[in-house]
């Protein structure tokens, strides 16, 4: 992702910034730390920037050849737009947690296939992965808790995407430098 915009290849950049944003808003929402806000409050965003873009983005990437990318965003604007558009439909929570378990399986699938990825590839799919997998399971096991721990590493996650998008765009740093080998740590001042 570091070279994405200078690049002139800004679909990755947008679909991360997308998927950050959309993860923030539900991971804010289902922690519980906001008073009167929900994850189904995200549905909205979900629908609209996490869905419609999501996806838009990913069939740009597709058209390029970019499967990788193309394949991942598509996906992932399924997901959101299936979600959003389903908040508040009366399904139950046995069938929420399959839905969302079954969501899990496409961010490990996602995860793996960002091998090589760094950290705002790989990162973000295994965090939204571990996130889709606690919501799951507690929504079949009716865990207010266990929810509220997907919640968070849903944040976690929107906040590492969103910050990969907003580097890209403005040129910050987005990998840490490895020292060679031999070569001591810097001196602590």
């Amino acid at each position: 992702m570091d070279n994405d915009v200078a690049a002139g290849n800004t679909g990755p950049t947008l679909g991360h910034l997308a998927l950050g944003l959309t993860l923030l808003a539900f991971g804010l929402g289902g922690t519980g730390v906001i008073d009167n806000v929900a994850a189904a409050d995200a549905a909205g965003l979900a629908t609209w920037v996490g869905g419609v873009t999501l996806f838009l983005v990913g069939l740009l990437a597709l058209r390029a050849g970019d499967t990788r990318e193309g394949t991942a965003y598509t996906a992932l604007g399924a997901f959101w737009f299936t979600w959003g558009t389903a908040v508040g439909g009366g399904a139950s929570a046995d069938a929420v947690g399959v839905f969302l378990l079954l969501w899990a399986l496409l961010a490990l699938t996602l995860t793996l296939a960002a091998s090589g990825g760094g950290l705002f590839g790989q990162g973000v799919y295994g965090l939204l992965f571990v996130a889709l997998l606690l919501l799951g399971i507690g929504a079949l096991a009716g865990s207010g808790g266990l929810g509220k721990a997907g919640g968070w590493v849903a944040a976690v996650a929107g906040l590492l995407a969103w910050y990969g998008a907003t580097a890209a765009v403005a040129g910050w740093p987005t990998a840490l430098r490895r020292r060679a080998s031999g070569e001591s740590a810097p001196a602590a001042s």
